[in-house]
């Protein structure tokens, strides 16, 4: 039997469901789990291919990060770690839609266009998130990897970021890690304590954390790394997975669109916690102050901190790199003001989505991104690491230049640089906070956030928006962008935009001003707007204190 006669009787167990058609969008497939067999098969089947034209390990990773514990989904990993090359997100999407007697010549088209070798060999990682689903469509992944010959690694249940880790690792063969959950957490620990014995008077109670584990993947991820980590950081766990349910009022993206902390987890005034969305790929930080007010401290102040520490580190060693921070329009203009104005690091806006984050951090010697929802990391260009490296090992240099390059190398191999990552985000964090001595309070106060809110508008097609300039201006529908600018001048320090959901038929509002209200009212105004020109539907949201 042909390869390809295997392909289309086995193909006929993952039946696709008629009439359904999905996206491969920013963060691959995503939708209600029991729709997702057949797609599970076909991405094994386009990561053999994938691994086969680049001679290299592909990874392929079953989550929905923070979506409902009912939906499920699935990202590809490219080589470095990195997101699926963006024509492969088309091919992804073409043999995700096609219907089976389509699905054979829709690879052979695939084969030819590539000029794959179909004798190559073939290796995916496949990885999966906790979710009741996830082991059966992990199943279905090995399927479709075996019916085109492909040798897989199960890694079973891991984090998004520990997989691409292990991608990244095998194709380096080792420069990067190890491709173990022990080397992942024995690079990450080692390189934490190294760091944080930096720090002055460093008491158990400044090395307490509260986490919010979102009933995901990362709490028991976390507890194994516990173990590697000398009691350096002392972690408070909770929201676990053994009684909620994943993401439920809970994790970073609740956290982050609420503005409130999870449930389930208890807080004293001033004391300084986390949140990790359901694959550990995001993270968030907050704290209630002596008043009961909440204080989050996103994406956007995590990239400040980084950078702060960063930039401070590269004066002291007497390096002439560029350090950059990448963020997306949703970033708040005090933390783009302070970067600029303050710190004198270059800025970069880029379109909505991690992919696009990661290749513009690439173009720096130092590339800092998160988005404001908390997910983002640092990436170091090969002349950077050696630069450090070589410094490192001068002996020529004083000592105040040599401590600040060794902790910028430790700071690297703190570091994911494959993707985003909850675990090793809040240790660089809480290293940087050690060393600097510094408290969640003292963080908070580097600039004080604009209020703003977000909103999302049902539409009947999200396609009728089309934005520019990073999606911070909308093109199309006539005159909403002009209905935009008339709102914002309504407002002091205001700012607002849209842009179209990557997944779904809605359309995001993003808006800030001065005072919570005003933002409220903002984005309440613009959805109006959205639903009278874009074709919404249903009714039209309100911020909490409209309702």
């Amino acid at each position: 039997m042909s390869q390809f006669e295997e392909v289309f009787q086995k193909s006929s167990l993952h039946p696709k469901p008629k009439g359904l058609t999905l996206q491969y969008g920013t963060a691959g497939f995503r939708t209600v789990a029991k729709h997702l067999d057949h797609v599970m098969f076909r991405m094994g089947l386009l990561a053999t291919l994938r691994s086969k034209q680049t001679k290299s390990t592909i990874g392929v990773m079953v989550t929905a990060s923070h979506n409902p514990e009912e939906d499920n989904g699935v990202k590809l990993i490219d080589p470095m770690g990195e997101m699926v090359n963006s024509d492969w997100e088309g091919y992804a999407t073409q043999l995700a839609n096609a219907e089976q007697e389509a699905l054979c010549p829709a690879l052979k088209d695939i084969i030819e266009k590539e000029a794959i070798s179909i004798s190559e060999i073939a290796s995916v990682f496949i990885g999966r998130d906790t979710r009741p689903s996830s082991e059966s469509l992990s199943q279905a992944v090995l399927d479709g990897v075996s019916c085109l010959g492909g040798h897989t690694q199960d890694y079973g249940l891991v984090t998004t970021p520990q997989l691409h880790y292990m991608v990244r690792s095998r194709n380096t063969h080792g420069g990067y890690g190890t491709d173990t959950l022990q080397g992942y957490y024995q690079k990450l620990s080692e390189a934490f304590i190294e760091l944080t014995r930096n720090a002055q008077n460093h008491t158990d109670d400044q090395k307490r954390l509260v986490v919010d584990g979102a009933n995901g993947i990362g709490a028991p991820k976390l507890r194994e790394l516990e173990a590697f980590l000398n009691s350096e950081l002392l972690v408070v766990l909770f929201n676990v997975g053994c009684s909620g349910k994943l993401n439920y009022l809970c994790g970073a993206d609740y956290v982050k669109v609420h503005q409130k902390p999870p449930q389930g987890m208890h807080m004293e005034a001033g004391e300084r916690c986390c949140s990790f969305d359901g694959d550990a790929d995001r993270i968030v930080y907050y704290y209630n102050d002596s008043a009961g007010s909440f204080h989050l401290l996103d994406g956007d102040k995590i990239a400040t901190l980084i950078s702060t520490y960063l930039k401070e580190l590269l004066i002291q060693a007497g390096l002439n790199l560029q350090i950059a921070v990448v963020q997306t329009a949703y970033a708040n203009g005090s933390s783009t003001r302070y970067l600029e104005d303050i710190l004198k690091v270059t800025v970069y806006c880029t379109k909505t989505g991690v992919k696009h984050l990661h290749h513009a951090a690439q173009m720096f010697d130092i590339g800092v991104y998160f988005e404001a929802n908390g997910h983002g990391t640092v990436l170091f260009s090969k002349k950077a690491e050696e630069q450090i490296q070589q410094l490192t090992q001068d002996s020529n240099v004083s000592k105040a230049k040599k401590r600040a390059a060794k902790l910028l190398k430790n700071t690297i191999n703190l570091i994911n640089q494959a993707t985003g990552d909850a675990i090793s985000d809040m240790l660089i964090i809480e290293a940087v906070l050690a060393i600097r001595g510094m408290t969640v309070q003292e963080w908070d106060s580097i600039y004080t956030d604009l209020p703003n809110r977000q909103l999302k508008v049902k539409v009947s097609d999200r396609c009728v928006i089309d934005t520019t300039d990073a999606e911070r201006r909308a093109v199309t529908p006539a005159g909403l962008q002009d209905a935009i600018d008339a709102l914002v001048k309504k407002y002091t320090k205001a700012r607002a935009f849209v842009r179209p959901s990557g997944t779904e038929d809605v359309v995001r509002v993003y808006a800030e001003a001065n005072t919570q209200e005003s933002a409220d009212d903002l984005a309440h105004e613009v959805c109006l707007a959205v639903y009278r020109l874009a074709g919404g539907v249903g009714d039209v949201p309100k911020p909490d204190h409209k309702h």
